[in-house]
């Protein structure tokens, strides 16, 4: 599966999990470290932890395993690398205060997921 596949694959699970502001970034023009960021909201902590869990659980049913993850414990901003793919699960609050998107966007690089979110609840 490509990098970009796997990417919006990922922002499809976090959907229909009911995660909230979900993103997904080319960066692979502007680092080494990932071709793709997928970044999501959760509405809980628990729900953070459910939201990692989902794309986990889903990919190793495709035989597709991360390199490495962090956060769990916490569940406030939990990481899963998928090496060309990164997964950023936030809680609403601390993704406010990180504002990863605003790091890592640019005018290009946002990456059509065909299909609309809804609002925030």
């Amino acid at each position: 599966m490509e990098a970009k596949e796997l990417a919006i694959k990922i922002a499809k699970i976090l959907y229909d999990k009911k995660a909230m502001d979900i993103d997904v970034l080319q960066v692979g023009h502007r680092t080494v470290i990932t071709d793709y960021l997928v970044i999501a909201s959760g509405r809980s902590f628990p729900q953070v932890r459910s939201l990692m869990d989902e794309v986990e659980d889903k990919l190793a049913e495709e035989q597709i395993f991360p390199a490495r993850k962090e956060g769990m414990q916490e569940a406030r901003w939990g990481v899963i690398d998928y090496n060309y793919v990164m997964v950023h699960i936030f809680h609403k609050q601390d993704r406010e205060l990180y504002k990863l998107d605003a790091l890592w966007a640019d005018a290009n690089n946002k990456v059509d997921l065909g299909f609309e979110q809804n609002e925030e609840e």
